[in-house]
């Protein structure tokens, strides 16, 4: 009977004593590791996202001043128009053509590699940048920022593919965060590099958009000392000494025999299969829904409306009667609130999961969009009332922080395995980036059109994207990627049943 008992329990108490020695902290070498890869990566994509609006004034004046000098006239507003436009959609242009090869890259030469090769980009685009007012030639400024654009592109492709490879288990998601909080940080430091005291001035400018170098240097000087991706090294490679010599640096000597386990129950279980091609994703239908969910995640996450409250932030800290030299220090004030919460979010999400802070991020938001409608709405009808909009764009942006911010990129490492998760980040990557370029275009028009009310769409966008991830996406917390995959794949093949018996009955 004790032998039997002992038998029949043994996994359990396997399972359990696995559980115990889960490490609850980071080690210092996969702390520091995944840091050097954020500081060159999603922190320089925040950096360079903000920067571009201090100096956004005297670039105009520099434009008409080569203008003049070329053609001995000023420039018309529609051409300087046009000429800044383009400047800053460069970015988004260059990000979107980084996102289409940053995954094929990150299988060629592995994703510290890619990492490492991506700040030629970034130190080109310093360089041209910073030698156009000098030269007197804007078009370095456009080729600069589509550099900028292609450095971001690969950044937020390939750096939460290592940051979901290099981490344990247990800590996935803490270190997947990292890409959010240095966005924020990134998006902070550059408000505060912008302000006036610093480089914000007119003679300053030239030198603030080259400062794009510096995250590229720091990463250049530390990322080289840390491993490559342990799963990349034994499932890609083969190389199954590198990838333990690589577990045992991330993760300490006592902690690193789990992680190699699953690293090989995964290879295991993909022999036969080679890393795929973005299109292969489409036509297969063991993933269909997972690729469907990291779409509809990546989309929403530029069209739920976070780009509308930046968009009315100035509007209404003039209502609150903040006079317009404060309100850059105003505007500090929101990129700290979006920081904050990302380091919140980091500290919440192996407590809470992924689904609930993602859920709960967007019905939060979508309460935020029907107070930030009624407010806007009946704007004079009562002082108070400007007041309680500003309100709601913090509770907003805590909101964003809290869930979609970042939980969106840690669930697109951790619903593929390695031979589909490269091609998954070039399509979340493109949709993230052409439905950035598709708000860009099209905001304007809404807001003409809608006014206030246009946070109505939001609010059905917000509700819509939060029923879906309740119904059908699976909490991933504690789970390894394969787990996950066929909890995935348990979950929705009730979907799949319901449809089915659905169109049966209606035949």
């Amino acid at each position: 009977m004790p032998t039997a008992f002992a038998e029949e329990y043994q996994p359990l108490l396997i399972k359990g004593l696995k559980d115990t020695t889960r490490p609850k902290f980071p080690n210092k070498s996969l702390l520091i590791a995944g840091c050097a890869a954020c500081i060159g990566g999603t922190f320089q994509y925040g950096y360079n996202v903000s920067i571009i609006n201090a100096p956004t004034m005297y670039v105009q004046d520099f434009l008409n001043q080569t203008w003049r000098e070329r053609f001995q006239t000023d420039i018309s507003r529609g051409a300087l128009t046009l000429l800044w436009s383009t400047i800053v959609s460069m970015f988004t242009l260059g990000g979107l053509i980084g996102a289409s090869v940053g995954g094929a890259m990150s299988v060629m030469l592995g994703r510290k590699g890619t990492l490492l090769i991506n700040n030629i980009f970034a130190l080109t685009a310093a360089l041209l940048l910073g030698l156009s007012y000098p030269t007197g030639v804007f078009e370095l400024l456009i080729i600069g920022r589509l550099f900028t654009g292609i450095n971001a592109g690969i950044s937020l492709c390939v750096q939460p593919l290592y940051l979901g490879e290099i981490a344990p288990t247990a800590l996935r998601g803490a270190i997947g965060m990292g890409t959010s909080v240095f966005i924020t940080g990134g998006i902070l430091t550059g408000q505060v590099v912008g302000l006036k005291e610093l480089l914000g001035r007119e003679e300053y400018w030239p030198i603030l958009l080259s400062t794009t170098c510096i995250p590229a240097f720091l990463q250049l000087l530390i990322l080289p000392w840390f491993p490559e991706s342990p799963r990349y090294l034994y499932i890609d490679k083969g190389d199954d000494e590198g990838c333990k010599k690589a577990l045992k640096h991330l993760h300490g000597t006592a902690g690193w025999e789990g992680e190699w386990e699953d690293i090989v129950k995964e290879k295991n279980n993909l022999v036969g299969f080679q890393a795929k091609k973005p299109w292969q994703l489409f036509t297969d239908r063991g993933i269909r829904w997972q690729l469907l969910t990291i779409i509809l995640l990546n989309a929403a996450q530029q069209l739920n409306g976070i780009n509308a409250i930046y968009f009315y932030t100035d509007y209404l800290f003039k209502q609150s009667g903040i006079s317009q030299d404060k309100i850059p220090y105003v505007t500090i004030g929101t990129g700290a609130c979006e920081c904050i919460t990302a380091l919140t979010c980091s500290l919440l999400i192996e407590r809470l999961g992924r689904k609930v802070l993602i859920t709960g991020g967007y019905t939060l938001m979508g309460i935020c969009c029907i107070l930030f409608t009624l407010t806007l709405s009946f704007q004079d009808a009562s002082p108070i009332l400007p007041y309680l909009s500003m309100a709601c764009v913090f509770a907003f942006i805590l909101s964003f922080g809290l869930g979609p911010g970042g939980v969106t990129n840690i669930l697109t490492t951790e619903l593929f395995t390695q031979t589909t998760r490269p091609a998954a980040y070039m399509i979340a990557g493109s949709v993230n980036w052409l439905s950035f370029l598709f708000i860009g275009l099209t905001f304007p028009f809404i807001v003409i059109g809608l006014q206030q009310y246009c946070f109505l769409v939001f609010l059905v966008i917000c509700f819509l994207v939060a029923t879906y991830i309740l119904l059908i996406v699976p909490e991933t917390k504690n789970r390894s990627f394969l787990e996950i995959q066929n909890e995935f794949q348990t979950s929705t093949s009730r979907a799949d049943g319901a449809v089915t018996t659905l169109l049966s009955t209606s035949i």
